[in-house]
C-alpha cells in the first residue's frame, strides 16, 4: 500500500500544478497496485478510483471518469456506511460530473444528499460544508436559477473566510462563483470586485499559469463584454486562451469555450475573418465530444 501511495502522492502534486499530462499514468500505476494488494473492495481502492475520476474530468475525459465515480461510491457506502464524510465526498464529485455535463436533475439530489452527510457528520460550519454550498450553489446558478444560488454562495463565504481566512485558494471558487452571479444580475461593480479577488487568491496560491485561473480570466472577460469595455476584455480571452492551451489536452471543452468567447469578442469588433479560425478550432474540439 505505501508503494502505492507514492505515485499517488506525486500525481496529486502535478495535478494541483495543472501538470495533467504527468499525473495520469501516476495515478493509473497506483490504481492497479492498490487494486493488487488491497482487493477490489479496500476504501483505500475507492481512493485511488476517485484521484483517477477527478484528474478525467479535469480533462474532459466524462466517459471515462464517470464508471471510476460510480465504482469508489459503491466501495465507500459498503465499506463506511451511507453517512460517512468519505461517500459525501464521492456523491459530490459524482454530482460534479453530472453537472459539467449538464445533467442536473441527476447532479441535485446527489449534491443535496452530500450535504445532509457533512452537515450532520462535520458540523455547519466546517469547510467541507462550504465545499458543498458552493457547489450545490454553482448547480443553481448554471441553470439561471440565480436567487436560488446567491444565499448558498454567501454562507459557503462566510463559513470559509472564518475557518481559513481570507485568501486560502478555496474561497476562490465561491468568490467566481458569486462574482457570475452578480454578473448576470447586472452588479457589475459588485461582480469586478469579487473577479479580482478570486485571481488575486488564485495567482499567489497556485501560479499565474495554472487552469483555475484561466476560468477567473474567461469570467471577468465577460463581464468587461457586458460592460461594452472590449478593449479590456481581449487580452483576458488572449491568457485565458493561452494558459488552456498549455494545460489542456487539445480537446478539451475548456478549449473550445475559450475560443468561442474570443470569436464572439472578435466579432463585436469587427474581425469575423480571425473570429471564424477560432470557430472553426471550437467547432472541431466540440466535434470530438459529441
Amino acid at each position: 500500500p505505501q508503494v502505492a501511495r507514492r505515485p499517488n502522492n506525486r500525481a496529486g502534486l502535478y495535478q494541483a500544478q495543472g501538470h495533467y499530462a504527468e499525473a495520469g499514468p501516476l495515478y493509473q500505476r497506483s490504481l492497479v497496485i492498490a487494486e493488487k494488494v488491497l482487493g477490489p473492495e479496500h476504501p483505500d481502492l475507492a481512493k485511488s478510483l476517485n484521484n483517477l475520476a477527478e484528474l478525467y474530468r479535469a480533462q474532459g475525459k466524462y466517459a471515462e471518469a464517470e464508471p471510476l465515480y460510480q465504482r469508489s461510491l459503491v466501495i465507500w457506502e459498503k465499506a463506511l456506511g451511507p453517512e460517512h464524510p468519505d461517500v459525501a465526498k464521492s456523491l459530490n464529485n459524482l454530482a460534479g460530473l453530472y453537472k459539467t455535463q449538464g445533467r442536473y436533475a441527476e447532479a441535485e439530489p446527489l449534491y443535496q444528499r452530500s450535504l445532509a452527510i457533512l452537515e450532520k457528520a462535520l458540523g455547519p460550519e466546517h469547510p467541507h460544508v462550504a465545499g458543498s454550498l458552493n457547489n450545490l450553489a454553482a448547480l443553481y446558478r448554471d441553470q439561471g436559477h440565480y436567487a436560488e444560488a446567491e444565499p448558498f454562495y454567501k454562507r459557503a463565504l462566510a463559513i470559509s473566510e472564518k475557518a481559513l481566512g481570507p485568501a486560502h485558494p478555496n474561497l476562490a471558487p465561491t468568490l467566481n462563483g458569486l462574482g457570475v452571479v452578480f454578473r448576470e444580475t447586472s452588479r457589475y461593480d459588485d461582480a469586478g470586485a469579487h473577479f479580482r479577488r478570486a485571481l488575486n487568491i488564485l495567482e499567489t496560491a497556485v501560479g499565474s499559469d495554472h487552469p483555475n485561473v484561466a476560468f477567473v480570466l474567461n469570467d471577468l472577460a465577460l463581464l468587461r463584454v457586458a460592460e461594452g469595455r472590449y478593449s479590456e476584455a481581449e487580452p483576458l480571452y488572449a491568457r485565458a486562451l493561452t494558459i488552456r492551451e498549455k494545460t489542456l489536452d487539445p480537446e478539451h471543452p475548456d478549449l473550445a469555450t475559450s475560443l468561442e468567447n474570443y470569436a464572439a469578442l472578435l466579432r463585436k469588433t469587427a474581425r469575423a475573418d480571425e473570429a471564424e479560425r477560432l470557430e472553426a478550432r471550437a467547432k472541431a474540439i466540440r466535434a470530438t465530444s459529441e
